[in-house]
């Protein structure tokens, strides 16, 4: 796969000031598992379909979620920007949102409407086409 993301050494070697101590057993490869968490969210993959060259994907995931609770990556962030004299907010989006499987599905399940009002609780529609006009209150 030619079309991954690898940080440069010297990336990594501005990064290594905001890493945390490895306390005990050392860390599985940095620079691997960084880009590996910059692939998925650049792509907005799921963490078990990240490529094996990055490793483990509950490697990935467990660095991933272990330094954002610490507040590792807006370090990373702040300093990055701080470098630079930015005075703008630098943010990653890594929104991960997921519909259910029945979401996609436009046509209503058989009896579930029907034109008739009656059947269909009529007072509570009247009510809120009372409300949706200007000026109602509740």
């Amino acid at each position: 796969m030619s079309d991954l993301f690898w940080l440069t050494d010297a990336q990594i070697a501005r990064l290594k000031p905001f890493f945390p101590n490895s306390h005990g057993k050392p860390r599985v490869d940095d620079k691997r598992v960084l880009s590996g968490i910059i692939f998925i969210n650049r792509n907005g993959l799921r963490w078990r379909d990240a490529p094996k060259e990055y490793g483990p994907h509950k490697t990935l995931y467990s660095r991933w979620k272990r330094w954002s609770e610490k507040g590792i990556f807006a370090r990373m962030m702040v300093g990055l920007a701080a470098e630079h004299g930015e005075e703008k907010t630098v943010m990653i989006d890594a929104t991960y949102l997921k519909a259910h499987r029945t979401a996609t599905s436009m046509a209503a399940k058989k009896g579930t409407w029907t034109s008739d009002w009656s059947n269909q609780g009529w007072h509570e529609h009247e009510a809120a086409r009372h409300l949706r006009q200007p000026g109602a209150t509740a």
